[in-house]
């Protein structure tokens, strides 16, 4: 099995998708933040002291999906179509779900597991005043597709 990130040298190196199709292509990734059962019920009353962290982890990994390319270093830059992350408060903990679309070249799966782990890590700085035994975890590619390109 090769690396395709590293050259013969065992240089690191971008992916030539110069060549490839433009096709649609799909990413869906989870992951969860572990919490304590006092903390869930303190969520569901509205009680951090930060506020709501529903919306703002929503668009933290909405925004972190965009900027993908910046935080990895061999990421191409994607001019993506959708991203859609969804939060939900379950009793061992949030479970976090993205969906990111583009037309392109390259897969979305790191778009996906950014947006993922970026919303969890801002859910944790949500309630961290309130619970010091959060973990993160199981953050993992779900699905990944590619299809003829639309709109061509």
């Amino acid at each position: 099995m090769k690396l395709t990130h590293v050259d013969e040298q065992g240089r690191a190196k971008m992916v030539d998708v110069g060549r490839k199709d433009m096709i649609s292509r799909k990413a869906i990734a989870e992951g969860k933040l572990f919490l304590s059962s006092q903390t869930g019920e303190v969520i569901r009353k509205a009680g951090l002291p930060k506020g709501n962290p529903f919306e703002v982890a929503r668009l933290a990994g909405i925004q972190a999906a965009k900027q993908t390319s910046q935080l990895i270093p061999l990421c191409h830059n994607l001019n993506l179509d959708l991203v859609d992350v969804q939060i939900e408060l379950q009793e061992e903990g949030f479970l976090i779900r993205s969906e990111v679309s583009c037309r392109g070249a390259t897969g979305v799966e790191m778009e996906a597991l950014t947006a993922v782990s970026v919303a969890a890590l801002t859910l944790y700085d949500m309630c961290k005043a309130v619970d010091k035994e959060m973990t993160l975890g199981k953050i993992r590619l779900v699905e990944k597709t590619k299809g003829p390109a639309a709109n061509q």
